[in-house]
């Protein structure tokens, strides 16, 4: 499948900014399934300082804000190739080791109220790892509404449970702490998703992967219920949100600040030659 992506992300400040600078995540992975067509960033009131891959293969682009403006435009868009796989990456890459995975975070990092929702999944054997995952994906979700509004980017899977409610950053943490309970390596998953009942989104997607021998890092969207299929566009990885962030930084002359974000994902359809 053929998806087009456009993503628009703008702050608009205050006060007149003096320095600041962004740290993206924007460009698609090259990755089993996924393979980039096309991909292009533009900056209005900004400019590229560096581009690099960080310790999760995941493109960085530095930008510097220009000195004295009020408003900053980020607009990504590409075409990117995908295939259904069934959620299954294949094997670990990056240059972090796999058992980098397994050490909880701040904001995977379980405490009494997702200890408790553990226990009422049974821990699995060794040859029943995948059935646990399904299993803990579908009572997290049932557990924990869907509702947006009702969290920030900081909430933690533990604060999240104990509100029974998050959006899809919830759910991958709660999923990857769990999951990290058990002794299976998870990481969390930033992207796209083309959406069946529209093509305009208020935000980017997440979900999360986990690591199964013998099949690799397989992914699970506990908001919808599914592994990720063709519709998917896998962007950034990480141990959690901060590690995969669609959009960072830090500013001076400026604290107040407004951020809108656009996105569009639609099925691009082949062009037949006669």
């Amino acid at each position: 499948m053929k998806l087009a992506i456009r993503h628009t992300t703008q702050y608009s400040f205050k006060e007149p900014v003096i320095h600041a600078l962004q740290r993206l995540q924007l460009t698609p992975k090259e990755t089993q399934g996924q393979k980039i067509l096309d991909w292009d960033m533009q900056y209005e009131n900004a400019h590229l300082e560096l581009e690099f891959d960080d310790q999760n293969f995941n493109t960085v682009t530095l930008i510097a804000v220009d000195p004295g403006v009020n408003e900053v435009t980020i607009t990504c868009q590409g075409t990117v190739e995908t295939e259904d796989n069934a959620g299954v990456i294949g094997r670990h890459a990056g240059h972090l080791p796999l058992w980098s995975f397994l050490g909880q975070t701040n904001l995977t990092k379980p405490g009494p109220k997702m200890r408790a929702l553990i226990r009422d999944i049974s821990r699995p054997d060794s040859g029943g790892k995948l059935d646990y995952l399904h299993a803990l994906s579908a009572h997290i979700r049932d557990e924990v509404t869907y509702a947006t509004g009702t969290t920030l980017v900081t909430t933690s899977a533990e604060e999240a449970v104990a509100a029974c409610n998050g959006v899809c950053q919830d759910h991958a943490h709660i999923f990857i702490g769990a999951a990290r309970a058990a002794d299976i390596p998870a990481r969390y998953v930033s992207g796209y998703l083309m959406m069946n009942d529209r093509i305009e989104q208020e935000a980017t997607h997440a979900w999360a992967e986990a690591h199964i021998d013998g099949l690799g890092w397989v992914g699970f969207d506990i908001s919808n219920g599914i592994s990720p299929d063709p519709r998917y566009v896998r962007v950034a990885t990480g141990r959690d949100y901060r590690d995969a962030a669609p959009v960072t930084g830090i500013s001076f002359g400026s604290t107040e600040q407004i951020l809108t974000v656009k996105v569009a994902v639609e099925h691009q359809q082949e062009q037949v030659i006669q």
